[in-house]
């Protein structure tokens, strides 16, 4: 233990002088992000000589705050630094499973919660699984992905087959295995996905994406839900209602037509469809 802390004490002096070399490299200014361009995580890592998983820490902090700048303040949200940002990372240091888990997320997610980069999101976490040999969530989180982002079952049913052959795995990532392969389309066995991954996740960025994913999915199913008293109220009356208000007025639906963030659903008379709203947050485009 006094090792570990002496160890620690002849790192600090290194975090001002790594802190500065980052800040030279991850600027605001265009410029400097065009050089960043021009540093591989090979070039980086020659940077930190005997300091690479301190240097690697303040880059996914830098990460993390371009992926939230993007998010808060850039208009076009392209994210363009955040694959060779987590890159060099997990170069620096390849066993972060943070920088995986929650990469991927930020690759993932569809514009304008993410990059809308599922490919690359997944094979980030392939790349992780592959440094990090004895993590069963990282395989887990590629299989789910797999499943979420490109509808593979085939694919995802082998890694969560993979996934529960690892030590400490849980014993439902086989049946959940095969339920893909049965049940490959189905809404409620994306749920039970992220379910898992809100059960498990640390209160964080995993934990609120998967909180956000259900309540997409409540909306969904709200919509689902008006669309069949749409279909009721052209049964009763002989056509469909005008709006979603007049489903109130009729009494068929007891509340109001909006979803868990306030937005009104989308209402389409001549379909008698009904579908959450593109302006609400918690619109997703459909896979």
């Amino acid at each position: 233990m006094r090792a570990a802390r002496f160890l620690w004490l002849l790192f600090l002096p290194a975090i001002p002088y790594a802190q500065v070399r980052v800040d030279r490299l991850v600027d605001p200014s265009q410029a400097q992000r065009e050089v960043l361009y021009l540093w591989s995580a090979k070039h980086v890592r020659l940077l930190f000589p005997g300091f690479e998983n301190l240097a690697a820490d303040i880059y996914w902090l830098r990460t993390v705050q371009y992926f939230g700048g993007q998010r808060l303040f850039d208009r076009d949200k392209r994210f363009e630094l955040l694959s060779p940002l987590i890159d060099i990372t997990t170069t620096l240091d390849p066993r972060l499973e943070i920088a995986y888990r929650y990469g991927a997320i930020f690759l993932s997610e569809a514009p304008p919660f993410g990059a809308g980069r599922p490919h690359d999101g997944i094979a980030l976490l392939a790349r992780g699984a592959g440094a990090v040999q004895n993590s069963w969530r990282l395989r887990q989180d590629l299989g789910f992905f797999q499943f979420l982002y490109l509808r593979d079952a085939r694919s995802a049913s082998q890694t969560l087959l993979e996934a529960s052959r690892t030590p400490g795995a849980p014993f439902w990532l086989r049946s959940m295995a095969a339920n893909v392969l049965m049940k490959g389309g189905e809404r409620a066995l994306a749920r039970r996905m992220w379910q898992e991954m809100l059960e498990q996740a640390e209160e964080g960025i995993l934990r609120t994406n998967a909180r956000v994913q259900l309540e997409v999915f409540d909306a969904r199913d709200q919509a689902d839900l008006l669309t069949s008293l749409v279909r009721e109220h052209e049964k009763r009356k002989g056509q469909r209602p005008a709006s979603l208000e007049e489903l109130i007025r009729s009494g068929l639906l007891r509340g109001s037509a909006v979803d868990a963030a306030g937005v009104p659903f989308e209402y389409d008379q001549a379909s008698g469809v009904v579908r959450v709203s593109n302006m609400s947050p918690l619109w997703r485009p459909e896979r």
